[in-house]
């Protein structure tokens, strides 16, 4: 699978801390070199037939989509699409007019993933996104019109703005407008955010992890009892709607990314990175030079990041798997770390594979790091 990194957005929202810029001057020398990574990695995935291709960002959705299709087409010189390859925008709902969406459909883009984060005024202001709450929802009504069965919804809950009966209204909105997948994160004041220097100066205030938690538990609950599976901590499906890109990265999938920022991994023991730096991500590729970095991951780190994506999910960590790919004194050291995390109910196993049962899933970060090898 491949993800496509495009590091553009109309503004900053307030808690984000990913890579990206708000200027467009170098919008075609980043597609062109976005190609030439393609290209000059071309032959880095063993596996040429693609069951996923995601475009993340940023907000891919800034670009026209004859650039999208282009970029699409590079792909296709070197890779194959598998007959029901899923092919996701990430976009924002602003994005999302008539238009737009007309030229899309006639594009192989077939799962939208929309940013929007929540249905009310307040929650928006102080996320600082572009839209409204009215375009929020007519975003999506607009997408299905045009065809997009397959869209998934980003929610944040936890808001200063927000408290459990609005969250609720957001949940209520959500199986109104008949949306299968919901990817759902709790609101958090990051180094280098609005939101942490808004923090600082005492304008507003943290948010309360008891609220998160009772938000969570609502959601899972209400969510299920709507047809969604809970499928990853932060994410559910209706059947037939489960992320396969997302799905890939917790089953250990190697992927390839390109773009700056982009991350990529070979499915064994090696991780990569490229440059957070549009322009030198720019200079390097038009010298044929690829700005990325790259680690050997040792039996520890391997072992520990197992561990921390497992255990996120509803299936949890394989233990044969465990047992073909790491050693003895590795497994004994894990053996004794769980014994007493099994006995108190925070972890258990079932068919063979270890897992935290759903009620402890919002401390599952804490748990995996509890087993980590150091």
């Amino acid at each position: 699978m491949i993800y496509l990194h495009i590091p553009f957005c109309k503004q900053k929202c307030s808690y984000c801390n990913f890579h990206f810029s708000t200027s467009l001057n170098a919008k075609e020398e980043m597609i062109s070199a976005i190609k030439k990574e393609i290209y000059l990695r071309k032959d880095e995935l063993e596996n040429k037939s693609l069951q996923s291709l995601y475009f993340g960002g940023g907000t891919p959705s800034i670009l026209k989509t004859d650039e999208l299709q282009s970029i699409v087409d590079e792909v296709l010189k070197y890779f194959s699409f598998d007959s029901d390859i899923e092919i996701t925008l990430e976009a924002n709902p602003d994005d999302l007019d008539k238009n737009f969406l007309k030229d899309l459909s006639k594009t192989p883009f077939n799962r939208l993933s929309i940013g929007t984060q929540s249905f009310f005024e307040e929650d928006l202001k102080l996320m600082n996104r572009a839209h409204t709450s009215g375009e929020a929802e007519s975003s999506i009504k607009r997408a299905q019109d045009f065809g997009f069965e397959n869209i998934s919804i980003d929610l944040i809950y936890g808001s200063p703005t927000s408290n459990l009966e609005i969250w609720k209204k957001n949940l209520d909105k959500t199986i109104e407008l008949q949306v299968p997948h919901v990817s759902s994160y709790a609101l958090t004041i990051e180094p280098k955010t609005a939101l942490h220097t808004w923090f600082s100066q005492g304008k507003i205030n943290a948010p309360k992890e008891a609220e998160q938690h009772e938000e969570f538990f609502y959601m899972t609950e209400f969510l299920k009892d709507n047809g969604f599976d809970h499928y990853e901590i932060s994410n559910f499906g209706k059947p037939g709607f489960h992320s396969r890109h997302n799905s890939a990265y917790w089953k250990y999938h190697a992927y390839l990314g390109i773009g700056p920022s982009a991350h990529s991994y070979n499915g064994r023991n090696e991780r990569s990175w490229n440059i957070a730096n549009n322009q030198l991500y720019i200079n390097s590729l038009n010298k044929n030079s690829l700005p990325k970095e790259t680690e050997i991951l040792s039996e520890k780190d391997q072992f520990n990041e197992m561990l921390m994506i497992g255990l996120r999910t509803v299936w949890g960590v394989n233990l044969s798997s465990l047992k073909e790919k790491f050693s003895a004194e590795l497994l004994d050291y894990f053996q004794k770390e769980i014994k007493q995390k099994l006995a108190d109910g925070i972890l258990l196993v079932e068919d063979n594979h270890l897992k935290i049962p759903e009620k402890h899933w919002f401390l599952a970060d804490g748990i995996a790091s509890d087993l980590f090898v150091v």
